[in-house]
C-alpha cells in the first residue's frame, strides 16, 4: 500500500523536486468568490417562494400520474397522492385507446390537425407580419401597431359569439375550418414578432444583401428567417399550447363528436357520468388527460433550446 510519505520520496530518489507530507495529503483551499450582481448571496426568502412556485406546479402533475395508475374502485377508496395496491397504467391506458371504438384517437388526431392547421399558420403570418411591420416603412404602419395593440387586450372569448354568428352566416360552423380560421389571428404573435424581428435583424445587414442583389424573398429566408428562428419558436409553443388546449371556440363550433378535440371530448366523457344510463369512466378521464399533456410536454422539451437562446436577444447594445 503507498502512502504518502513513500510516494514523496519516490519523487525525490527519481530527480524531482522533494515533495512534502503536509503538500500531498493537504488539499489547497478554493478561494471563495465574492458576492457581486452577477454572483448574488442566495436569498432564504426567494428560495421558499421558488419552492412554493414549484410545488405548485408539479403537484398536479403528480397527482394526475399516480391516480393515472388506478382503476375505478382505486380511485374512490385510496388516497388521491398516493399509489393503490394495484397498478394498473398500462391497462388504463390501452382502454382509453381502445373505448368507445377508438374515439380518443380520433380526437387525438383532430386535434394535431387545428395545431398544425391553425398554430402553424399562425406561427407563418406572425413571421411574414411582424418582419414587414420592423423591417419596412409604409403609409399607415402607425396605425396597424395600434389595431395590433388594441387586438392583444381584447379577451378571445369576447370575440366567439360574433365569431359563431359570422361563421354560421357562412355554413362553417361544426366542420373543422370553424375551428382553424380563428386559430389563425394571433395579436400577440404578431407583435412579439414585431418587437423580436426589430432588434433581432440589423438594418444594416438587409441593406448590404439588397446592395449584393439579393430580392427581398431570398434575403428573408436566408438572412432574415435564421435570425427569427428564436422568435419563430417561442410563438410557436405558445399558438400550439393555446389551440391544443381550447376549448371554449370548439364548445359553440363544434356539435359533432367526431370533430371534438381532446379538451372537448374528455368533457364529454365527464358529462357522461351525470346522464341517465352513462357509464362512469373517471379512470379513463385521468389517464386520457395524461396523455393529453404528454405530446406538448415533449414539444417542448425539444424546442426550449431555439426558445432560450432568444431570451436575451438584444439585451446588449454593441
Amino acid at each position: 500500500m503507498t502512502t504518502p510519505l513513500t510516494t514523496a520520496a519516490a519523487t525525490e530518489a527519481a530527480g524531482g523536486a522533494p515533495v512534502t507530507a503536509s503538500a500531498v495529503t493537504t488539499p489547497r483551499r478554493r478561494k471563495r468568490l465574492p458576492h457581486t450582481p452577477l454572483n448574488p448571496r442566495p436569498s432564504l426568502p426567494l428560495t421558499l417562494v421558488t419552492g412554493l412556485a414549484l410545488l405548485y406546479t408539479l403537484l398536479p402533475l403528480a397527482w394526475l400520474f399516480i391516480n393515472s395508475t388506478k382503476d375505478q374502485k382505486g380511485l374512490l377508496d385510496s388516497f388521491g397522492l398516493w399509489f393503490a395496491d394495484d397498478v394498473n397504467l398500462w391497462d388504463n391506458i390501452t382502454r382509453t385507446l381502445t373505448y368507445d371504438d377508438g374515439v380518443f384517437v380520433r380526437w387525438l388526431l383532430n386535434t394535431l390537425l387545428y395545431v398544425a392547421a391553425g398554430a402553424g399558420g399562425a406561427t407563418v403570418l406572425a413571421v411574414l407580419g411582424g418582419y414587414a411591420l420592423a423591417k419596412f416603412n409604409f403609409p399607415g404602419r402607425k396605425a396597424v401597431f395600434a389595431v395590433v395593440l388594441g387586438a392583444v387586450a381584447v379577451p378571445g372569448t369576447a370575440l366567439a359569439v360574433p365569431t359563431f354568428l359570422m361563421f354560421s352566416k357562412m355554413g362553417l360552423t361544426n366542420t373543422p375550418w370553424a375551428v382553424i380560421i380563428p386559430s389563425l389571428i394571433s395579436p400577440f404573435g404578431l407583435y412579439l414578432m414585431w418587437v423580436f424581428a426589430a432588434e433581432a435583424i440589423p438594418t444594416e445587414l438587409l441593406e448590404a444583401a439588397r446592395v449584393d442583389g439579393s430580392g427581398e424573398l431570398r434575403t428573408f429566408f436566408t438572412i432574415a428567417l435564421p435570425l427569427l428562428m428564436p422568435g419563430t419558436v417561442t410563438v410557436l409553443l405558445f399558438s400550439m399550447v393555446a389551440t391544443w388546449n381550447n376549448y371554449f371556440l370548439p364548445l359553440i363550433m363544434i356539435k359533432d363528436p367526431d370533430w371534438y378535440p381532446l379538451t372537448l371530448g374528455l368533457s364529454a366523457w365527464n358529462a357522461q357520468a351525470q346522464t341517465a344510463g352513462g357509464e362512469a369512466v373517471f379512470d379513463l378521464i385521468i389517464t386520457g388527460s395524461l396523455l393529453t399533456i404528454v405530446p406538448i410536454v415533449v414539444i417542448f422539451l425539444l424546442l426550449q433550446r431555439f426558445w432560450q437562446s432568444g431570451l436575451a436577444a438584444g439585451s446588449v447594445k454593441e
